[in-house]
């Protein structure tokens, strides 16, 4: 059965992952975007390199484009809907700690809202 994904919109309406993907280069979106794809087939059995633990329930797409590593951290809540939260090209090794802040941010403005 096929899980649902959607873009974490914040107060003002914005959707910042879809955004940031919009931003791409195409080759880059189309690779999200496949990632994606695979996510709502496979769910929580999509594998490493393509989906990480970050912290707790935070989780990591993963892809690369060249020389750029492409991450959406996400989590999945109650409804077995998977939200994509923070988007960005990581160019260390490690996750920068502000990105795993702002993604913790916008899943905790999620659940407040009750997951709309």
């Amino acid at each position: 059965m096929a899980w649902r994904v959607d873009f974490f919109v914040d107060a003002a309406g914005d959707a910042p992952v879809e955004q940031f993907m919009m931003e791409l280069a195409l080759p880059q979106r189309a690779k999200l975007l496949a990632l994606v794809r695979m996510l709502e087939q496979r769910g929580p059995n999509l594998p490493f390199p393509y989906s990480s633990q970050v912290r707790g329930r935070l989780r990591e797409l993963r892809t690369q484009q060249g020389k750029d590593k492409l991450r959406i951290l996400y989590f999945g809540d109650a409804r077995r809907v998977f939200i994509l939260l923070h988007g960005m090209i990581k160019r260390s090794a490690k996750l920068e700690e502000q990105d795993i802040r702002t993604a913790e941010a916008r899943m905790g403005a999620h659940e407040r809202r009750g997951g709309r």
